[in-house]
């Protein structure tokens, strides 16, 4: 399948059901998230805070991370006993344009009311979200305009299926299988490794132009550190401080 067919055609089905991985592993990697926040936030202290879900979901976890996350800062900035007002937010919900946005906007009236009551002191920040319909695999947002991006569980799907699946007679040398499975050839594993490495280095390079110099990144996504087959989670995070 073309990157264009792939961007056109693929949707998660019935995510909010489907989730329970996903939010397991956001739940493991929360820790890092929140502190890589708050220390953006210490080291910024922005007026508006631009915030990205990369590749977010159509149920309740991409809401409920941006409450935590909108959270973190809150707590950030009264520890520090500032005088100026708590930051704007800017949320900025990213997916392929095929995928359903309509479910996260629905919630949003309630989502809005969570973060009122929540409020002890009556200082409830301003939190504007909208839908930014695309690939991550290219780029999504203006120059520098982003201070902390996130993704869970996203980076795994390439943008398009590797092109060295098939021989020189168009048969995919992988039957049988939609991945790498036990029964592939090591070639197989050597064409999802080269797409993988085209694919992040794009997103990374995208990412750059996006963030601002001291912004963040928290990534989570599958991977494996050996031979076996058998995928585990794995928690990366990241600053724009220098070049990447």
């Amino acid at each position: 399948m073309e990157k264009r067919d792939l961007e056109r055609e693929f949707h998660m089905t019935d995510y909010a059901r489907h989730s329970s991985v996903q939010k397991k592993a956001s739940d493991k990697a929360k820790h890092i998230t929140l502190e890589a926040v708050e220390q953006l936030y210490k080291e910024t202290r922005p007026k508006s805070l631009g915030i990205a879900d990369l590749g977010c979901s159509s149920g309740p976890n991409t809401l409920s991370t941006i409450r935590d996350i909108i959270k973190a800062v809150e707590f950030a900035h009264h520890r520090e006993i500032s005088k100026q007002p708590l930051p704007e937010f800017t949320i900025f919900l990213n997916d392929l344009p095929s995928n359903d946005f309509n479910s996260i906007f629905k919630s949003l009236p309630d989502f809005h009311k969570e973060l009122k009551r929540d409020t002890n002191d009556g200082d409830c920040p301003s939190v504007f979200i909208a839908a930014y319909p695309g690939s991550f695999y290219g780029r999504l947002f203006p120059e520098k305009n982003i201070h902390f991006i996130y993704t869970s569980f996203s980076l795994q799907w390439l943008s398009k299926v590797p092109p060295g699946l098939y021989d020189d007679q168009g048969k995919c040398i992988n039957k049988g299988c939609i991945n790498i499975c036990s029964s592939s050839p090591e070639a197989v594993s050597k064409a999802y490794y080269s797409q993988f490495k085209e694919d992040f280095s794009m997103f990374l390079r995208s990412r750059s132009k996006e963030v601002v110099s001291a912004g963040r990144m928290v990534l989570i996504l599958v991977g494996r550190d050996g031979p076996n087959h058998v995928g585990e989670e794995t928690l990366s995070s990241g600053n724009f401080s220098q070049d990447p």
